[in-house]
Formats: structure tokens, sequence, C-alpha cells
């Protein structure tokens, strides 16, 4: 019986593959990992033929260690990198490395852009802020410096979109994908008339967008046995990873919202409408459910500023969790709480790689500010710890200015594992915030989700409730919140007063 999901997440480390059976279970994991080529400043590129590798080879793999035969699989479906440029030729072979998200090259392409499409109107139509690490600076890079290998490019794809049709033979994309790539009009659900013409990019260049719960065919006779799976499997096409794990986390109703806390941060929400902030500190993707949207607020460095703190304060507790075999983090928070609330009014600004949300600087920097001769290394922590926080927090009011309404936090990724940490969430956001049962496979599981929908195996997205429910519910404490509702605009006039002493450290190169 054809019953089990195989769920691929095309990632920037690696591919992670994943089975789900028809009740939601995770019945295990492979991972195959592939290298990321920086050869010049702000490059970023990695090969297609590479994740092709990946996902044949993680697919036997996880089929062998489950047991599996080929022919139990019902679908395969994917989640995967976003905000790349993948061209590909007619037989979905690519002609050139993938340039992915993570590439800053096409500065000149944004300023060429910006004097044909203003920047407001850019953020109006798309939802996102005109930037070069979207795809459509990608393919005009392209048009500009490899003008054959733009001419041959029969379609650009994302990373998920290029190995979903080396698999079917069938070319096309989804809201989720295609809405981060600047030149979606999120409220038509289809490419910007308006961008293109602007661009002068020929639609044919572009796939078509379907839904993303969308069988678009059989896994190809000629291909079959090198992946692994018989033939005619059916493919559904899936998500972007970022608006898969939304799905994951169970936000699939309007007024829901989900904190993912690893190296980086970020709050996204669930809402029937996009939400576009006067000052465009947030930014718009659609969702896996027809018709939502999926809007979002990044921070740079969240679990990256507190693993900073465990190496360069923590030598104590990485030396304690090796000899009690613990996590150096569990010991951290132990110390962070014998800090109060507000750290004794020590300010840490968590900017330690720019800020994305909600002050889009690159030129922002890390800071204690406050210190006195009176604090603690403990107080040191616990800073840390509440100005990512904080930051989240203005990321979470950019929405809530919109008069979106917020019941409780969500949270995944593994940051959430911190009982401290959730605690401090609650209180600086005075909401309540849900630890779920499903932490850190959010995102193939929303992946898992849309497939199991596109064969029938699942009835609808509400299948999430069933497959990833709240394992906990922290409520804030009414007198540490109303401490962080005093610290919050300070926290907040600290940035402000120290961004013009940033651009002159970058000025002078400093930083």
């Amino acid at each position: 019986m054809k019953k089990f999901i195989l769920a691929h997440d095309l990632g920037t480390t690696g591919n992670k593959a994943t089975l789900y059976d028809p009740d939601g279970c995770n019945r295990g994991s492979s991972f195959y990992s592939y290298p990321t080529e920086y050869t010049q400043v702000n490059w970023a590129e990695q090969n297609p033929d590479d994740w092709w590798s990946a996902i044949c080879t993680s697919t036997r793999q996880l089929l062998a260690q489950a047991g599996l035969s080929p022919d139990q699989v019902a679908c395969i479906v994917f989640s995967g990198q976003m905000m790349g440029c993948v061209p590909l030729d007619e037989r979905a072979r690519p002609l050139r490395k993938a340039i992915i998200w993570a590439d800053q090259r096409s500065v000149d392409q944004v300023h060429w852009l910006s004097q044909r499409v203003a920047p407001g109107r850019m953020y109006r139509i798309s939802g996102h802020r005109l930037s070069a690490s979207y795809s459509l600076l990608k393919m005009l890079w392209l048009r500009d410096n490899e003008p054959q290998i733009y001419k041959e490019t029969y379609k650009f794809m994302h990373a998920k979109d290029a190995i979903a049709a080396r698999l079917t033979g069938t070319f096309v994309t989804e809201p989720s994908d295609a809405s981060g790539m600047n030149l979606f009009d999120l409220e038509r659900g289809d490419w910007s008339v308006e961008i293109l013409d602007a661009t002068e990019i020929h639609p044919e260049k572009l796939p078509p967008v379907i839904s993303s719960t969308q069988v678009i065919g059989g896994v190809l006779r000629e291909v079959a046995e090198e992946v692994g799976v018989a033939a005619g499997t059916p493919v559904v096409i899936g998500g972007g990873d970022g608006v898969c794990a939304a799905a994951g986390a169970g936000v699939v109703r309007e007024g829901m919202a989900f904190n993912y806390i690893g190296s980086s941060s970020w709050i996204a929400l669930a809402t029937n409408q996009p939400i576009y902030d006067p000052e465009k500190k947030i930014f718009t993707f659609a969702h896996l459910i027809p018709g939502m949207f999926c809007p979002c607020g990044t921070m740079q460095t969240a679990g990256g500023a507190y693993q900073w703190t465990r190496d360069q304060l923590g030598g104590l507790e990485m030396q304690a969790a090796g000899e009690l075999a613990l996590s150096a983090y569990e010991l951290l928070d132990l110390q962070a709480e014998k800090s109060p609330p507000s750290a004794g009014g020590l300010i840490f600004l968590p900017y330690l790689l720019g800020e994305r949300s909600p002050w889009w600087n690159p030129n922002a920097r890390g800071a204690f500010v406050g210190l006195t001769i009176r604090h603690t290394r403990q107080d040191m922590i616990r800073a840390v710890l509440e100005g990512v926080t904080m930051n989240l927090r203005l990321i979470l009011e950019a929405f809530t200015a919109q008069s979106t309404h917020i019941s409780a936090m969500r949270v995944i990724g593994g940051g959430a594992r911190s009982r401290f940490w959730n605690q401090l969430m609650a209180d600086i956001y005075g909401l309540p915030v849900q630890r779920l049962a499903v932490l850190e496979e959010a995102t193939s599981m929303g992946a898992a989700l849309a497939g199991g929908i596109g064969v029938g195996l699942y009835p609808d997205f509400s299948m999430i409730e069933k497959m990833n429910q709240v394992e906990m519910t922290v409520e804030p404490d009414p007198v540490s919140h109303a401490t962080y509702n005093r610290l919050y605009p300070v926290f907040a006039a600290t940035y402000r007063a120290l961004e013009p002493v940033f651009e002159q450290l970058a000025e002078i190169n400093l930083a």
C-alpha cells in the first residue's frame, strides 16, 4: 500500500529526507550535505547537481533504514531554500551554478531597478523591499554579466522547483517561493506585469504558478532507478522552507503566529491579507494555503548571539557541560536566572552581523550599554537573551501596529527548548508562549502536510493540529512584563542613539 510521504527539505547546508505516515508521524530521516562556494566577496553559489545527488542518496538511505520498498511511497514533496536563481535548459539541466539566497552581488542591478520601479511601489506590489537578496536581481545580474547564459535559459527556477522539474519534466513554481522573488504580485497571485515591463524580462522565462498542494506529475521512468523510487510516483511541489515552517508550526489560521529561534530568528503570522508596514520593517510571503499570506520579520543573530556569549563568556559552563553531559546553554540559563529582569539596567544590542528587521542596517553592531561596576557575568548573560527578545518584540509590534491580533506565540527551533527563554519571551511579549511537541522538524512537516493533502492522505491543513500539538504553555508574569514595558522604549532608543556611531565606524573601517 502506498502510504508514506517522502518530504525533501533542500536547505543551505544539505538535504534532509523525512518519511511521514498517514497519521502524520515522522518515521525516520536521512541527511546529505553539500557545499556552498564563496568565490568572491558577496557571492554565494551551489551546484544543483549536488542537490540532485543529495536527493538520490538521502532517498535510498532513508528507504533502506525504514525497510520500505519504493512502491510504498505515496508521494514526494519539497520544501527548499528560497530567493535563489537556478537557470535551467529545456531538459531541466542547470546552465551554471545556482546563485543562492545569501548572494549579494547584484547591487548595481538594485540601483538600476530603483530608477524604474520606485522602492515603495516595489514593496507594495511584492510585499518585499527591493533587495539584492531576491531572485529578480540575480536574474538581472545574469542578463548583464552572463548574457549567453541568460539567453539560453528556458526557465529560472528555485532549488526545489529545479529538482522537481528534473524528476518530472514539469516546470512550475508555487506562491510561497514565487513571492520571494521581488517579481510576484501578492494580491493578484501571479507575476507582476508592471515589474516585468519595467525590467523587460520576458514572462516565458518564468514558470507557471500553481498551488503548493498540487501534484505536478509522476517521477520519470528514466530517473526513477537513480532516485530510488518507483516510476510514476506522484510529486507535489510543496513550498519555500520558511513558509513550510509556518505550516509545520500550525500557523494556518488568521491570528496565529510563531517564533523560530535558531542561529537567526523570525516571527511570522498567518493572515488573510498582506501586511504593509509604513517603514518597511517587515515583509510578506504567500502562505501554502491558497489565498492566505505569511507576513514575516527576521533578525540576523538570535541563537547566534547566545552562541557568541557561550564562546566568549561561558568557558566555565562549556567545561562543566562536558563533564556533566549537559548542554552548556542549560548551564548558562541557570546563571542568567540569577540576574533580575532587566539585568540590573544593562542593555545588549544583538546586532553582531548587522540587522535585517526592524532596522535593515548592515552597519548595525552589537553593544552592551549601561555597564556599571556592580554588574556581573550573570547580568551580561541575561542581557544577551533580553536583547535578542527585545528586538523580536520590535518585529512583533510592527505587526500589531497594523491592527493585527495575535493571541499567543508558538515557538520552534533549537532555542525553543530553553524553558527560561520561553518565560523570557512570554514576559517581554506579554503573550502566552506555546512550545510545540516538534521543534526542529517543522519545515519538513509543513512540506509533508502539503504532500499529504495533494495525494489525499490528509484531509486539509487542519491535520497539523494532530501532527504537531502544543506541548507546554508559558504565561507571562505580570510583574516582569511591567518591568520590560519600562525597558522596551529604552532599548529602541539605545539603537537610535548609536546609529550614527555605527555609520562612523563603518566609514573608518573599524567595525
